[in-house]
């Protein structure tokens, strides 16, 4: 019998009552959805980060890197799309922005301004909060392939992020919440003060959401 959500308040009992009954035909995503208590138009408490997901995402991510530099570099460590002028040029042209992650040299950062527009509305704007400006191309890239990803609030404060599949079982999923919880903790702008995260939910694509006691 499934537990009534407002009884929720452990994860890793949430996370077993989620698989439990997860009925759809298809490998459902865990989500977590996290409400801050921040002020998302103040710009000093916008909030940005990475987490290195010890079992990854599930999700196969696709890689774009910007660079004058470290093309071979790049390639080499499995990125998606390469490119350097040419390539930001192209975005300009067609609009159009097809990967998970955008990741560039930092040479590169003043020439992606005229793409800002197109990059920034759909969170692929390489920032160094999140290491996707780096001089290291190859060890962003293996770590993005291997489980980070990068997250931010969105216009009502909160951060949308999923851990894994329901099939990871209850074990993985809880050690990817945990780190995820860490580092959203860490990522806690110092303007604001008091608590921080508001509430915290749990869900699964097509399952109900579970209420989740956090502190802080």
């Amino acid at each position: 019998m499934s537990m009534e959500k407002s009884k929720i308040s452990n994860y890793r009992e949430a996370l077993e009552d989620m698989i439990t009954n997860a009925k759809a035909k298809f490998d459902e995503s865990v989500e977590v959805h996290a409400r801050l208590r921040i002020d998302s138009k103040k710009s000093d408490q916008q909030v940005r980060g990475s987490v290195e997901l010890p079992h990854g995402s599930g999700k196969v991510m696709h890689i774009c890197v910007i660079t004058s530099v470290s093309s071979k570099e790049a390639k080499d460590a499995g990125a998606d799309e390469v490119g350097d002028e040419q390539l930001i040029e192209k975005i300009k042209t067609s609009g159009k922005a097809n990967w998970d992650v955008v990741v560039a040299t930092t040479e590169m950062m003043p020439k992606l301004a005229v793409v800002a527009k197109i990059l920034g509305p759909k969170g692929l704007m390489p920032n160094p909060k999140n290491k996707t400006v780096t001089s290291n191309i190859s060890e962003a890239v293996k770590s993005i392939k291997k489980g980070r990803i990068n997250f931010k609030n969105d216009n009502s404060g909160n951060v949308h992020i999923s851990i894994g599949k329901v099939s990871f079982g209850v074990d993985k999923l809880s050690e990817n919440f945990l780190a995820f919880i860490e580092a959203l903790k860490k990522s806690k702008p110092e303007s604001v003060k008091g608590k921080f995260i508001h509430s915290i939910h749990l869900c699964s694509t097509m399952g109900k959401s579970y209420p989740i006691e956090v502190k802080m």
